[in-house]
């Protein structure tokens, strides 16, 4: 059996020559995760609650644009977007289509008092970055054969070939930090060049490994892609599409049927105002019927109560429900101990995604809470946010190697487990999960160079 710093040799010896993240680094565990049976049941669920919430929302969408669900759904979803590129998305051709891979941002809270595993989903991505990582980071920890890795091996693999058994990986300049993980991913089985990384056990059928007629997955640059017949997985953000010379050619071979594209070109599924949706009264119906009763009670106990910073003018004897205010301006006027409160950018900016845009009320100083409130009323029209019930993860202790001591120390800290599902035959398959344990100071948990990284394993 390996000693700790022979695990951790191991993992530094496996991390290819071009890394997996540019300019990232993070702590080095000799263990994964620990995930319990009661967790591992509750995300194994989550995955199908989370699979019929993005069906729901998706169809709300198209019911609010034909009348048959209130029409400020839309208007809220269509916000700060071009009219053509909404157009585009409400094409019949697309209209069932949704991502193939979920990937919820969960925080661990405290257990309830019935024992049972309890977390709040900051958010959900679906044009996820972190896949290549996990599954590196599952084939690396199971090595060990000391641990039960969530997935298995090739788990993350074997997901990511069935959503896209042949095709084009096509990254953006935007998204350029995470194209060395997806060109490790993309190099998995290529028996012409070598690197069939899987001993001969592994379970995935060589036919999964190539592209159309045996090619293997390709990594590519999306300012210069040319659409050739191949599937896509889109790894870019839809608000970059004007600087992607090739979006043009891409939206239309999907719209003739020559190429899918998955996530689909929908700008209204990536939007963070859904959580607020989802609490929303007048919707509360809606919601019942398409989760059903068990899903959608227990999804109430997921998702944090989230409100969309709308500016409009309520009546005189109404209030914002929750929060028992009249108006946003009152928010502004919150005392710090009532600012437990996260404002983020809804989607569709360069400020929506990787933890940009986020302005944590409890932290800031009294006048930039005040600015960022009135920055978002301000902004509602072209870059509408949101506003989320913050809640503090629990404490966790994870073993790592401390570069500083060169020893082996135990870090108290905050997980933000991030498990992926794929859609395959209409099911959500989870496949493995990222924990990224941050140190207890840290109120926002993502992934930093103080930070451990580590594959999630049951026990």
């Amino acid at each position: 059996m390996l000693t700790d710093f022979e695990k951790i040799a191991v993992v530094r010896a496996a991390m290819p020559a071009e890394g997996l993240f540019a300019d990232k680094e993070w702590m080095i565990s000799p263990e994964p995760f620990a995930i319990d049976a009661r967790l591992l049941e509750e995300l194994e669920k989550l995955g199908h609650r989370l699979n019929l919430f993005n069906r729901a929302c998706n169809l709300l969408y198209h019911m609010s644009v034909q009348g048959k669900q209130p029409r400020w759904v839309a208007e809220y979803l269509d916000l700060g977007k071009p009219p053509e590129l909404v157009e585009y998305s409400r094409q019949r051709k697309f209209r069932d289509e949704i991502s193939h891979v979920i990937r919820p941002d969960i925080i661990l809270t405290e257990p309830g008092p019935d024992g049972r595993p309890a977390f709040t989903i900051a958010e959900l991505d679906t044009v996820p970055g972190g896949i290549g990582l996990t599954a590196w980071l599952n084939q690396t920890y199971a090595s060990f054969g000391t641990h039960d890795i969530l997935g298995g091996a090739d788990g993350m693999i074997e997901g990511f070939r069935s959503i896209l058994p042949g095709g084009d990986i096509v990254i953006s300049e935007e998204s350029a930090t995470y194209h060395p993980e997806m060109q490790w991913l993309a190099k998995q089985g290529r028996r012409d060049e070598g690197l069939l990384a899987h001993p001969p056990t592994s379970t995935i059928p060589l036919r999964h490994l190539g592209g159309r007629n045996g090619e293997a997955l390709r990594v590519m640059d999306a300012a210069s892609y040319v659409p050739d017949g191949r599937a896509v997985y889109r790894f870019f953000e839809l608000f970059d599409l004007p600087n992607i010379p090739s979006s043009g050619a891409l939206m239309q071979a999907a719209l003739a049927g020559d190429v899918t594209v998955t996530p689909p070109i929908k700008p209204y599924l990536e939007e963070k105002m859904w959580f607020a949706l989802f609490w929303m009264r007048p919707l509360r119906e809606f919601w019942r019927r398409e989760l059903g009763e068990k899903h959608w009670l227990r999804l109430q106990q997921f998702i944090p109560y989230t409100w969309i910073v709308d500016p409009t003018p309520i009546p005189q004897h109404a209030v914002i429900p929750e929060l028992e205010i009249h108006s946003w301006d009152e928010l502004a006027r919150f005392s710090q101990k009532q600012r437990d409160l996260i404002m983020k950018v809804s989607g569709f900016s360069e400020l929506g995604w990787g933890s940009r845009g986020v302005s944590l009320g409890a932290d800031m100083p009294q006048q930039e809470w005040k600015a960022a409130v009135e920055r978002a009323q301000e902004r509602f029209r072209t870059e509408p946010r949101i506003l989320q019930r913050f809640h503090k993860g629990r404490l966790v202790q994870q073993r790592y190697l401390n570069p500083a001591t060169g020893e082996i120390e135990t870090m108290h800290g905050r997980v933000r487990l991030c498990p992926y599902y794929f859609i395959i035959d209409n099911k959500a398959e989870l496949r493995g999960a990222l924990a990224t344990v941050c140190p207890a100071d840290k109120k926002l948990l993502h992934g930093m160079k103080d930070a451990i990284l580590v594959p999630g394993a049951v026990v």
